[in-house]
């Protein structure tokens, strides 16, 4: 897990290289272990490392392969690395090191653009070919790995964050209109290759890029999910089966392939204690776990530690538990939206921030929950959703998703960002799309693709690389989601949502766990504002900055300032926070880098 960056030079210039060393100087956190910087003329790569797998200097990267006139900068884990390489070594390669990154290098002079269907894992890496002149940019089938890019005409660089693109000046910084309909529509979702900065684009999920030196370019996706019912039929008995070897095999690859102590961050939930289960199952020994909570408010309780106790209790982990104050939430949140490479929504982000400071105190590697919600059907909007009779799939989802409809959007801002329903155009085609059997199956696919990617996907990507901590999510794992995909939406639905999960569960779990209500990482003081949060957000919105950014219409933020607490979206964020969120977001990261 690392930081990467690059330049690719258009006009025939070489490189700035000094353009690497400022966004290297940003990425530092994510890579604290090593930085190293390579040049061919009009091509730059920068890497920050964090070691995981093969913890000696032959690893260290930007990792070159003189014969093969390639070179890489990689981010991310390859599971199957080892797998790879055996297949691999049988084609004639050698290797000089014991890593996952140099097994990406030969897989692309073996495989050229369908190597990344090979890769079983998370990543978003570049690989120069010296002698094709051409730079390559690949990321995962899920998004787990960021990868930004400008294009500046003459110039083309990529990173880790949008931090590191801008501080290499020259972005054009100023607000994308649709993006901008799209994050204040999707609870901070905007698909790639969008973001809220005109100037700043990402690579979508599942896709690779290629730019030659003259600037001819060339995109294409690598996976694309299918949610249809496979040819022969299972029982249930058979789906729960499937499924348990399934998300069995995806958590037991991800505590063997490293180098280093793998913990897992437990909240109390059903999922990450079914990681907690899984991995005593398969014989981990001294598990490491780590629980934060908050304040309680009158309506909601801030920590799940009663329920993450009975887990620790069960199988003797290792436990750490962080109580934060919410004086204290309210210290470091700047710190957190610091670490945001896009404003995020998520009321937790704080909380994964703290909790990922003191756990990389003690391991490198966490395990985490995210993605259970996605893929097996766990949030309370789907039964929702599946329950409706009337309108098109377009106005199930709507009605039951968008934080705020089209018309609320317009009565927000102000008329410089006025603009058509951009978020139900996109969301109406990709429901649309072909191989999704029923609506659920493409609500479903729509989530774990598209709009998991932003939210909490990246949220968890961010707050723990801040620290230099790498968390795997085994519910991405691809062959468990291909396989939950084609699972009939009602199995998963069963009982409350992630019935195969829960049915798993029976057994290893305590009850109390599997049989409670569904939490949502509670962040009480960002979803009821009062005291001190409503007072820093009426001065970040009240702030000169904001007025002259002008956003936002006066009438509806008195509107939301007049009830602070009692304007929630559909999927339960408070809508003040999301205004105060975006603005601080901006001054933080946009302003203070012009």
């Amino acid at each position: 897990m690392c930081g990467i960056c690059g330049e690719l030079r258009l006009d025939g210039a070489p490189v700035d290289l000094a353009a690497i060393q400022a966004m290297m100087g940003e990425l530092v956190r994510r890579g604290p272990d090593h930085g190293g910087s390579y040049s061919d003329g009009a091509l730059g790569f920068g890497h920050r490392r964090l070691s995981i797998i093969d913890l000696s200097v032959r690893s260290n990267q930007p990792m070159v392969d003189a014969e093969l006139g390639l070179a890489l900068v990689f981010n991310g884990t390859i599971y199957n690395y080892r797998a790879l390489r055996r297949e691999l070594e049988e084609r004639g390669y050698r290797f000089f090191s014991n890593g996952d990154s140099e097994v990406i290098l030969k897989a692309w002079h073996a495989w050229g653009t369908d190597c990344c269907a090979h890769l079983h894992g998370m990543f978003a890496f570049a690989v120069w070919d010296a002698n094709q002149q051409a730079l390559f940019l690949a990321r995962d089938r899920f998004g787990i790995k960021p990868l930004y890019w400008s294009d500046q005409g003459s110039t083309l660089r990529f990173a880790s964050s949008t931090q590191a693109l801008m501080a290499c000046g020259g972005v054009d910084t100023t607000i994308d209109p649709v993006a901008l309909h799209h994050l204040f529509t999707l609870h901070a979702v905007v698909p790639a290759p969008r973001t809220v900065l005109r100037g700043i684009r990402k690579l979508a999920p599942g896709h690779w890029l290629r730019i030659d030196a003259r600037g001819a370019r060339s995109e294409a996706a690598f996976w694309r999910l299918s949610a249809t019912r496979p040819a022969q039929t299972r029982s249930e008995p058979e789906w729960l089966e499937a499924i348990h070897e399934a998300l069995r095999h995806a958590v037991r690859i991800r505590s063997e392939v490293a180098d280093v102590p793998v913990g897992v961050l437990l909240s109390g939930g059903l999922d990450s204690s079914l990681l907690v289960a899984l991995l005593a199952e398969a014989g981990v020994a001294d598990l490491r776990t780590f629980s934060v909570g908050f304040e309680d408010t009158p309506e909601e309780a801030g920590s799940e530690f009663q329920y993450s106790d009975l887990v620790v209790a069960r199988y003797g982990t290792r436990h750490r538990r962080l109580r934060v104050p919410n004086a204290r939430v309210l210290e470091r949140l700047p710190e957190a939206i610091d670490a945001m490479t896009e404003p995020m929504f998520g009321q937790d982000a704080v909380a994964f921030y703290l909790l990922a400071e003191q756990v990389s105190k003690e391991v490198k590697v966490v395990q985490s929950g995210q993605g259970a919600d996605e893929v097996f059907g766990g949030y309370f909007w789907y039964p929702r959703i599946a329950a409706e009779r009337e309108g098109s799939p377009l106005e199930r989802f709507r009605r039951h998703y968008f934080d705020r409809d089209h018309d609320e959007y317009l009565r927000m801002v102000n008329d410089a960002y006025a603009c058509e329903d951009h978020t139900s155009a996109l969301i109406g085609a990709r429901l649309a799309e072909p191989d999704a059997d029923e609506l659920m199956d493409a609500v479903l696919r729509l989530d774990v693709t598209t709009l998991i990617v932003d939210d909490p996907v990246k949220r968890v990507d961010n707050m723990t690389m801040a620290w230099g901590l790498e968390a795997r999510v085994p519910f991405l794992d691809h062959d468990l989601v291909e396989l939950a995909a084609s699972c009939p939406p009602e199995l998963k639905l069963r009982d409350g949502g992630k019935y195969p999960l829960k049915a798993m569960a029976r057994g290893l779990l305590p009850d109390a766990v599997i049989d409670r209500p569904k939490g949502y990482f509670p962040m009480p003081a960002l979803k009821y504002v009062r005291g001190p949060f409503l007072e820093m957000m009426r001065d970040v919105l009240g702030s000169r900055a904001c007025r002259e950014r002008g956003l936002y219409r006066k009438p509806y933020l008195d509107e939301l300032l007049a009830a602070p607490d009692m304007h929630h979206t559909r999927i339960q964020g408070n809508k003040l926070w999301h205004l105060a969120l975006l603005e601080l977001w901006l001054q933080r990261n946009v302003d203070s880098a012009c």
